[in-house]
């Protein structure tokens, strides 16, 4: 059986296919999902250690059940997805002597969210994991690597905006605009529906079985094609902070969890009210907090700390981008509202200032993605480009620093049908080997900054920047070249080939110029599987 797990910063949906009724539907797991007349069965993505040592934790709704999410203890994490895959800056807890990152936090939540499923009696033989557009290798490479301790025969991936598409079930429309706004990114998709395709269906799998892999490709395929994409760290734990810090500035507060759990729950108030009110009384100190703010107060906050100069950032790098596909504004279909941050008016009224709002569709913000992700297991085909661009290290004399150069371009379709070519020569006498240092680099508009702010976990966008993730800097695998015999500067000594493979492996080969030898045959720089 094929599950679908929507992992979010704020909550966590998972998706199951009925077989009887030949349809998606939302899983409700016992303790995790929280209750609510509103919204589907969502899991808090929340984490509180018990014993490190033991891998003993507590996760989603039993966490606010206990009320472990308002202690302020160091045991308990949120929005920890934030931090996963990227260099964080700030205070790294130590609980029962355990070094406890973000990326052993969330191999703990999922690997619980799986338990507890097969605790239904729901046989997990395939997992299907949505992911965010902006996310870098590095988080694609600990997903691949959280799939393998899971005993789950077939693995994939799917990039969010695109599974929410399939998951509006418009497939009588052909260009798509989905807006993912969740609780820790805004990401942007241009996606083209096209049910006509009678081609074997290819997915992105990180872990396969054979027998599952024989079955999928029996099965008839659409196609999905992405033709644009945006992603920013952006998200509505941001909003909740602003908030915490207004009310610190205007009443007087002291940040603390409390009232950041109320932030949060004005925020949710007000996308449904003109003014808001939060009452909670604590039990522990005989303290009352009475928090109230008012719409137009609220979206005055947002226009503060740029929101939607943001928003139209973004819009406008997708606009761009479908424009080069020629595509105008005009020639989208619908647009797709996905994640709790849509719900909220302002960003409505954005919305509707790009496009009709007959266009607009938001009766499924929290389950369409990973009920559409479930889609691969009936027959999908993905066609997508690479997000990032890939490239290499070197010295810039001009600046006196490392730069990047870029080799692969962001755009490029995978698998690429032609290889880039590099050629690189010694730059010392006796030179035994040949290094070369290769990142993923993210946009060249600007970068991401996580980092701690108290207890928060930020993320910072930055400008006039390049954010990179080194690929291979480390020891024994910068090395790409061992040069017999040695190498002299004044010539052209090796010839590297890069190219993309059809599951996104960046590999490489290297051929030494002087004995015509191969060195590296097709090996990947980056395995995620």
């Amino acid at each position: 059986m094929a599950i679908a797990i929507d992992f979010g910063t704020s909550n966590t949906v998972i998706a199951r296919w009925n077989p009887a009724a030949s349809q998606p539907e939302t899983l409700k797991l016992p303790g995790l999902s929280a209750i609510s007349a509103q919204n589907p069965p969502l899991i808090p993505s929340l984490l509180y250690v018990e014993d490190a040592a033991q891998s003993k934790v507590i996760v989603g709704q039993q966490v606010r059940d206990k009320g472990l999410d308002l202690s302020g203890d160091s045991r308990f994490f949120r929005n920890f997805k934030r931090g996963i895959g990227t260099s964080v800056q700030g205070f790294v807890p130590e609980i029962d002597g355990q070094i406890v990152n973000f990326e052993r936090v969330g191999e703990w939540y999922l690997s619980q969210i799986v338990s507890s499923i097969r605790e239904l009696s729901l046989p997990v033989d395939s997992l299907i994991f949505t992911v965010p557009v902006d996310s870098f290798e590095a988080y694609r490479h600990w997903l691949g690597k959280v799939s393998q301790s899971l005993q789950v025969e077939q693995v994939r991936m799917l990039d969010e905006p695109t599974a929410a598409a399939l998951g509006y079930g418009l497939a009588d429309r052909e260009n798509l605009l989905v807006i993912d706004f969740g609780g820790g990114t805004l990401d942007l998709s241009l996606v083209r529906l096209d049910i006509n395709s009678n081609k074997k269906p290819l997915g992105f799998l990180l872990k396969w079985g054979e027998k599952l892999l024989a079955e999928s490709s029996a099965q008839k395929a659409k196609v999905a094609r992405i033709l644009a994409k945006v992603g920013q760290n952006l998200g509505g734990s941001d909003i909740d902070n602003w908030l915490v810090d207004y009310f610190v500035k205007t009443k007087g507060l002291v940040k603390s969890p409390i009232i950041a759990r109320l932030a949060e729950r004005l925020k949710i108030q007000l996308s449904l009210l003109e003014r808001a009110t939060e009452v909670y009384f604590d039990d522990e100190n005989f303290e009352t907090y009475e928090l109230e703010l008012e719409r137009a107060e609220f979206e005055s906050i947002l226009s503060e700390h740029g929101f939607f100069e943001n928003l139209d950032e973004c819009m406008n790098q997708v606009l761009q981008q479908a424009r080069r596909q020629g595509l105008e504004i005009g020639d989208i279909d619908a647009v797709l509202l996905v994640g709790g941050t849509v719900q909220i008016p302002a960003v409505q009224r954005w919305i509707e200032q790009y496009f009709d709002r007959d266009k607009i569709k938001c009766d499924r913000p929290f389950e369409a993605i990973a009920q559409g992700a479930l889609q691969l297991s009936q027959g999908i085909e993905i066609k997508d480009f690479l997000y990032h661009s890939y490239g290499i290290r070197y010295w810039n004399r001009r600046e006196n620093c490392h730069s990047w150069h870029s080799l692969i371009k962001s755009g490029q379709s995978y698998p690429m049908s032609e290889p880039v070519e590099l050629v690189l020569g010694a730059s010392v006498e006796n030179q035994p080997s040949i290094e070369l240092i290769i990142g993923e680099l993210g946009a060249e508009t600007g970068g991401t900054e996580i980092y701690f702010d108290g207890d928060r976990l930020i993320a910072k966008q930055l400008t006039g920047t390049t954010s990179v993730q080194p690929l291979n800097d480390k020891d024994g695998a910068r090395s790409i070249a061992q040069l017999t015999p040695l190498g002299y500067p004044g010539g052209d000594r090796i010839k590297i080939f890069f190219r993309v493979d059809e599951q996104r492996f960046l590999r490489i080969t290297v051929e030494d110029l002087l004995t015509n030898a191969t060195l590296l045959e097709d090996k990947p720089v980056v395995q995620l599987s």
